[in-house]
């Protein structure tokens, strides 16, 4: 193995290197100090001449003098069934204070695509337990459904209800909920020590750590760390899902923190900038990233993707949230009125989005209600916001009482459906009987995307309007 000493230029996360023979791109770095100090970095671009190196650990001590050694290989995850419970920085190496990690094998974190004919569609439904996810914008296994929040709101706390809740129904109901195959794999990028520690207590505090592997990146580690923490983290998921055949739920928060990291690697390496500052590239490099969720044929497990982002001002026409949206399938709003009236979760079902709920949900699946009571909700709660801004205008007295029903509806379905609290965990069909519940407010010629038979089964009669009925 060949050691230079011929560092030309530092320039942020990067060092440029003079060298005399072909290097890989994206191979493994070790850069040894003066002090002794073993650093790693990785090969972003290679010339014959010489090689632009991003170091993990950051540049700080490094000078002409240090020497560099190129290992001949990309860098590789070591991966073991063992890794569920444990808890893992942004490179993949243990800070729980457990044993040092015996892999079976060691993958490379870039991944290999999915052939897609040998994709298989997304349609088995996964309960996260939440209300306005289950019962409006379905996640089904395979899927990549962003969550869209923005700073301040607590995106956090409903990924961690989501990673506690998270189950498949299916395989709870024939193995026994104990024997269930369901990891979850969390990986943190840029977050504060304080919401690691949140993080951390809560999935102990849970039991949810026993299910899951937990890779943490924080705010003052090295942006250039943050570019790996994803690929480590879906590596391990596609490990467990392809071959052990767990269903594996992937939540990576946040991914505004790696665009910047995306960003500020760009800027050292003197790039032409896109939109906003961020790299022309930046669609690809999510995609490597999101397209590496969903099923294979003839293998048992799945990997489902929650990625959370925090729109910079609330702007979803931003680069980040933008992007995101044209490559996953959907989106689950956080809303900030929502929030400051005190909804927990509060999710806005109205611009939320699951594309391919409709293939996860159903008879045999969820209920054969389910499709139907979704749309009604939707449609009732969408009437009642509109009239919300007409009652601004004319006062609630000039409205009709149809109008002021679902004046009331939007009301209680705030706070009875999508209001639930970060701990109150509701199956499918607690789900759907609260929104039968909500929608008997309405009469039953207003429910018009609700097949008769339906309605005849499941309709609540109002008490009251039946004891007018018969006086009359």
């Amino acid at each position: 193995m060949k050691e230079y000493q011929t560092i030309t230029e530092i320039s942020g996360p990067l060092v440029f290197v003079e060298t005399d023979e072909p290097i890989g791109y994206d191979e493994i770095v070790e850069i040894e100090t003066d002090d002794g100090q073993v650093r790693r970095g990785q090969v972003l671009e290679a010339t014959s001449d010489f090689v632009a190196v991003q170091v993990f650990e950051g540049t700080s001590g490094i000078d002409r003098n240090a020497s560099v050694r190129f290992l001949g290989e990309t860098l590789k995850m070591p991966v073991t069934e063992d890794l569920l419970g444990r808890v893992l920085d942004g490179s993949g190496r243990p800070i729980d204070g457990g044993p040092d990690i015996v892999p079976e094998e060691r993958h490379d974190i870039v991944g290999a695509a999915i052939n897609p004919f040998s994709r298989e569609y997304p349609e088995e439904f996964i309960q996260t337990g939440v209300s306005a996810v289950d019962g409006m914008n379905t996640l089904v296994r395979g899927q990549k459904l962003p969550i869209f929040s923005a700073s301040g709101l607590p995106h956090n706390d409903l990924a961690l209800q989501i990673a506690r809740q998270a189950t498949v129904p299916e395989e709870a109901a024939e193995e026994g909920e104990d024997a269930s195959e369901f990891a979850v794999v969390f990986g943190a990028m840029g977050i504060t020590a304080e919401e690691a520690n949140e993080f951390m207590e809560d999935f102990e505090r849970t039991g949810a750590l026993e299910r899951s592997v937990v890779f943490m990146n924080l705010a003052d580690d090295p942006a250039v760390e943050r570019t790996v923490t994803p690929r480590m983290a879906l590596t391990t998921a596609e490990y467990l899902a392809f071959e052990k055949g767990y269903h594996v739920l992937v939540i990576l928060t946040d991914m505004t923190n790696y665009c910047e990291a995306l960003r500020e690697i760009g800027a050292a390496r003197e790039e032409v900038p896109g939109r906003r500052g961020y790299p022309g590239y930046m669609y690809t490099d999510l995609a490597t990233l999101y397209e590496r969720a969903g099923r294979i044929e003839g293998r048992e497990g799945s990997v489902t993707q929650i990625p959370i982002l925090t729109m910079p001002g609330d702007d979803d026409t931003h680069p980040i949230p933008d992007l995101t949206g044209y490559i996953t399938e959907g989106q689950i709003y956080i809303d900030r009125s929502l929030n400051s009236q005190g909804i927990q979760p509060p999710i806005n079902p109205l611009p939320s989005l699951s594309r391919l709920m409709d293939d996860g949900i159903g008879e045999g699946l969820t209920r054969e209600d389910h499709a139907d009571v979704s749309d009604q909700l939707y449609a009732a709660y969408a009437e009642g916001e509109d009239l919300r801004d007409l009652v601004n205008i004319v006062g609630r007295e000039a409205l009709s009482e149809r109008d002021n029903r679902y004046l009331d509806f939007a009301d209680r379905f705030e706070q009875e459906f999508v209001q639930q609290g970060y701990h109150n965990e509701r199956s499918i069909d607690e789900t759907l009987d609260i929104g039968w519940e909500l929608l008997s407010m309405l009469p039953k010629t207003e429910l018009n995307r609700i097949d008769e038979d339906l309605i005849e089964e499941y309709y609540v009669e109002d008490e009251s309007e039946t004891v007018e009925a018969t006086a009359d």
